[in-house]
């Protein structure tokens, strides 16, 4: 996971092609326009969304998870899941949801994934990492080195809560504290801890470089807390976040921000054109968003028990008006 520089100007091209909704000129008639195309390389990720329940209901969430969601990847699932990962083998393989503690099959997933890749990720809202009913599953990321990916919208308590709900910002320094007690994020350990912040609002993220030295020189001065590497992205227009902007009246403006911050250099580096994203219930996509956005890998659904091999090099990726946003300035890769 990583954020790409700037590689030419973002600054738009006069608008074309038939207006949507949103006033933008589709996606995929942009690619078109500019003579770019978004195709696969190597599969070498394999994205793995374990449910929608979540212990909280973010505003800003694509696949608007929350805790009456009752999608929840079940026990066969899993199994089909490692018995992918052990057939195909793939570099990276990185956990998400909802809130994957939540799923109890996550320590028989990590437990049998962690031998079958070098790296292992477990994405987290951080919240339940405070909670001790769930130390049985931050020590068994420890002990099999899994890298943690902690959400922290904002070091700023409203704008974070205003996100993802009262009493979260205490919570999220006290597990920050607590990895950091076990190793996570301290030089040495081999533990790593990463950080994602994005907007708390219709705007696009600060730049990645001067907001991790912000975050992590007021992290360290106002609490002790240290990590590995902080990564900001946009906020997609899917789901609740879209229904917000929506509501707020501010998708219009949204949308044409980030189509006039769209910059072709961000295509080579976009997580899609290496990532196989397994959904809740075994299908397949090019990545999370397009599950939100119900987008299926080529155009059909397929399920990760029938897929005889991972897509090759040269498969067009299906796109939507939300890549917009994985395309906005530095990208989201």
């Amino acid at each position: 996971m990583g954020k790409m520089q700037d590689c030419a100007s973002a600054a738009a091209l006069p608008p074309a092609g038939a207006p949507i909704e949103s006033g933008i000129e589709p996606f995929a008639l942009r690619l078109d326009r500019e003579g770019l195309e978004l195709t696969r390389t190597e599969a070498v990720v394999l994205q793995v969304n374990v449910g929608f329940l979540c212990n909280q209901a973010c505003r800003h969430c694509h696949l608007e998870g929350g805790p009456e969601r009752p999608e929840v990847m079940d026990l066969e699932t899993v199994r089909r899941v490692i018995d992918f990962a052990r057939k195909f083998r793939f570099g990276v393989i990185d956990i998400t949801g909802g809130a994957p503690e939540l799923n109890p099959h996550l320590p028989a997933l990590i437990a049998g994934l962690a031998p079958l890749a070098p790296r292992i990720i477990l994405r987290s809202n951080l919240t339940l990492i405070a909670d001790p009913a769930y130390d049985h599953v931050l020590e068994l990321c420890r002990g099999h080195g899994v890298a943690l990916v902690g959400s922290l919208p904002s070091l700023n308590r409203s704008q974070t809560e205003s996100q993802r709900g009262d009493a979260v910002f205490d919570k999220n320094i006290e597990a920050l504290r607590k990895l950091n007690a076990k190793g996570y994020g301290r030089p040495g350990t081999g533990l790593e801890l990463d950080l994602v912040s994005n907007p708390s609002g219709a705007f696009l993220p600060a730049p990645q470089d001067q907001a991790e030295k912000k975050f992590r020189r007021d992290l360290e001065r106002k609490w002790g807390i240290v990590f590995s590497h902080l990564y900001t992205f946009g906020n997609v227009p899917l789901g609740r976040f879209r229904k917000w902007l929506v509501r707020t009246g501010n998708l219009d403006a949204y949308m044409k921000k980030l189509a006039s911050s769209f910059n072709a250099c961000t295509l080579p580096g976009l997580m899609c054109r290496t990532l196989v994203s397994v959904s809740w219930d075994g299908f397949l996509y090019d990545c999370d968003f397009n599950q939100a956005a119900d987008l299926p890998m080529s155009g059909r659904r397929v399920h990760i028990s029938s897929l005889k091999a991972p897509p090759g090099a040269g498969v067009p990726i299906a796109v939507g008006d939300h890549c917009y946003a994985c395309t906005a300035g530095s990208g989201f890769t």
